[in-house]
């Protein structure tokens, strides 16, 4: 078991104020978080579970311009939508503040005059994207064009979504300005920058010697790749009308850069809290005097988000001085929905909202089915099926079974009171040291952040009590041995009893739901593993059911819910509009030819690029494209492909590419090469 602390500050990523939250969402930092809130809390722990609206940056403004209406509105509107959904799905925050608010622009604003009057900030002029046509620099979210690193052509300009790798937006190939679609001219304009390279010794051995066999290996790993690539100074400001102002005077029409401002909403959102609870928040997030009295930071987060909290956030509070730093990041993989990856702007996604009201009082099957399908160490998939499945053959059929059995069975015998506990025979023994165990593997499991492997202890006890009753058979027994049929019931119930105090960081409802059915005391994790929770004679109220079965027209409903979506997906985004239009001498300039590919090889370090050798008719180049998922070296080499001669080379990784190689990329977003259908000599043009 981990190091206990004498408090713990818990924060979840702070969602955008753009849009409803999905199912995705809550796999991926929610609900694990809140699972590790209720286990601390159950322990007898202090503990501080902070969350909140991120109401700045460009997602917000692109949001407001595409429903003819202001930023305000926006985070208006969506931050109350998921305050309201966090608590009917019984997300525990002490509070869900809004970066909005004043207290949070006067504290990011303090952080970064902190760091500019230390001398953190570098200071310099730098050329970014400018819209001719609406006279306004591009932020981030304004820019789209093609990842440098797996060629995905609709990339944002600080982070593509397809392989989450961040970037500049200057990086992108081929960028437009998502304003006007046209392509934007590079500006000179003034920025203050965080200087990451200079913080890389500090971070190589606070992290990678660290946080090594500490952290998960996908965190681990990921961080590892960052520094390994090399850090470099970032832009902490933005050209920006929607955000906090910059507090320079010379800083008009800047804002802070949303990944600076965003994170320390954990910090104001604490405050806050403590302003109202008459707390003193620098407890939660400063250091102290004595090591022993610091609070332990951890951030649950989905894996888009690991280098802002694990690298760009830690920089931020090491350069301040004065705050503790993040114990563990235990950030999820995404969690696609029926094979395919969630899109918000495709409208493929399950809702939050909406299941709550398609499926009222089914908070925790969905909890249970999330959390045992949880991406944990890789992507993974929700499927209606498997949801429907999970529900029927392991809620309804093992835990819900198992408790409506031991307590049917006590109405009918024993008219609903508990049987007194006669002399144990072997079975009754075994069951019971398998019970006390159950504590402490749950435990473990939690506090190695492993929560799916922490239910599934949890389904082994309500499987223990299923296979008690089976060996024990108590409705046979009771037309020979009143007393032994008492004490089976007795052990049964005192499992169940048990089930509720364990299920309450993962089921909070059916735990609850459970204990009253038993009538059980006020007890504690400690007490968990007891055979003794519930007294001889006390009153066991009549059986309701846990859980229901879950049938198949509610699924199909589902399920064509999704289907109806896809038209639109397709024409919208699958399908991808026609691009504006072009003069043939605009064609004419591209310098289109069929290359054969000589060698191939995979990038170092990249899990999406493979570098090739092609003969092009008129020299032979290195071209690099981000096709690794989708082709091996070996099945490349030979192919007769169609590129982009005259593309202006570009570094990529360190490694100079010389034209685009051109693929079709369909609906399921698979990759195929664009070539012709017999040999042709290399150099042949395309036109």
């Amino acid at each position: 078991m981990q190091k206990d602390y004498k408090r713990y500050t818990i924060t979840s990523a702070l969602p955008y104020a753009n849009g409803p939250l999905h199912i995705g969402h809550i796999a991926g930092a929610y609900l694990p978080a809140d699972i590790y809130v209720r286990f601390l809390r159950a322990r007898g722990k202090e503990v501080t579970y902070v969350c909140g609206s991120d109401e700045h940056g460009a997602a917000i403004t692109l949001r407001a311009k595409k429903e003819g209406t202001t930023p305000q509105a926006i985070i208006d509107k969506y931050h109350q939508i998921n305050k309201d959904t966090f608590e009917k799905f019984g997300i525990d925050f002490d509070i869900y503040h809004r970066t909005s608010s004043p207290i949070h622009h006067e504290t990011s604003q303090e952080f970064f005059t902190n760091l500019h009057d230390k001398g953190e900030f570098v200071e310099k002029q730098s050329e970014q994207f400018y819209d001719e046509e609406y006279n306004q620099f591009l932020a981030d979210r304004y820019v789209t064009g093609t990842c440098p690193n797996c060629a995905y052509d609709a990339a944002y300009g600080d982070q593509c979504e397809k392989c989450g790798t961040s970037h500049n937006s200057t990086d992108l190939i081929n960028p437009k300005s998502t304003l006007s679609g046209k392509t934007p001219i590079l500006k000179s304009t003034k920025h203050w920058y965080l200087p990451l390279d200079k913080y890389q010794p500090w971070l190589e051995r606070w992290l990678i010697e660290g946080k090594q066999g500490q952290w998960k290996p996908n965190v681990y790993g990921q961080c590892s790749s960052w520094l390994k690539a090399g850090l470099q100074p970032r832009a902490m400001t933005r050209d920006l009308d929607w955000g906090v102002d910059v507090p320079l005077p010379d800083a008009e029409g800047k804002k802070l850069y949303v990944w600076l401002d965003a994170p320390i909403g954990y910090i104001s959102a604490t405050k806050a809290w403590a302003a109202e609870k008459g707390k003193n928040w620098e407890d939660y997030w400063k250091t102290q005097k004595k090591k022993e009295d610091e609070s332990c930071l951890i951030h649950f987060i989905g894996k888009d988000n690991i280098v802002f909290h694990c690298i760009i956030f830690p920089a931020i509070l090491h350069a301040h001085g004065d705050y503790i730093l993040p114990q563990n990041v235990p950030a999820n993989e995404f969690l696609n929905l029926e094979g395919e990856k969630i899109s918000t702007s495709r409208n493929w996604a399950v809702w939050l909202h909406e299941y709550l009201e398609d499926f009222p009082e089914k908070e925790d099957v969905l909890r249970y089915v999330l959390c045992s399908n949880a991406p944990e160490s890789k992507d993974n998939d929700f499927t209606w099926k498997d949801f429907q499945a999970r529900n029927n053959n392991e809620l309804v059929a093992i835990y819900g079974n198992f408790v409506n059995r031991a307590v049917v069975l006590t109405h009918k015998y024993f008219d609903g009171k508990l049987p007194k506990l006669g002399a144990l025979e072997a079975v009754d023994k075994e069951v019971l040291i398998e019970l006390a165990e159950f504590p402490s593997r749950i435990s473990e499991s939690i506090d190695k952040f492993r929560f799916r492997e922490a239910l599934a202890h949890l389904m082994d006890l309500a499987r223990l009590g299923n296979k008690y009753l089976a060996e024990t058979e108590p409705w046979k027994l009771i037309k020979t041995n009143e007393k032994r049929t008492g004490s089976i019931l007795n052990i049964a119930l005192q499992i169940a009893a048990n089930l509720s105090i364990l299920s309450s960081p993962f089921l909070p409802r059916t735990s609850d739901k459970l204990s009253q059915m038993i009538n059980l005391g006020d007890f504690t994790w400690a007490d968990a593993g007891r055979s003794d929770l519930l007294f001889s004679g006390q009153n066991i109220e009549a059986a309701s059911l846990l859980f229901e079965k879950i049938e198949d027209e509610a699924v199909e409903a589902q399920i064509d819910k999704l289907e109806k979506s896809k038209p639109v997906q397709q024409t919208v985004e699958d399908v991808e509009p026609q691009k504006a239009e072009a003069v043939f001498e605009d064609f004419l300039k591209m310098d289109m030819r069929v290359g054969t590919i000589l060698e191939a090889q995979k990038v170092p370090k990249s899990s999406k690029l493979l570098q090739f050798k092609v003969d092009t008719g008129i020299d032979t180049r290195t071209i690099l494209s981000g096709i690794a998922k989708h082709f091996t070296p070996e099945e490349m080499i030979g192919q007769q492909v169609t590129i982009l001669a005259n593309l202006a080379p570009r570094k990529i990784m360190g490694v100079e590419s010389q034209g685009m190689i051109l693929m079709a990329e369909d609906a399921d977003g698979k990759l195929r090469l664009v070539q012709p259908n017999e040999k042709v000599q290399n150099g042949s043009q395309i036109s």
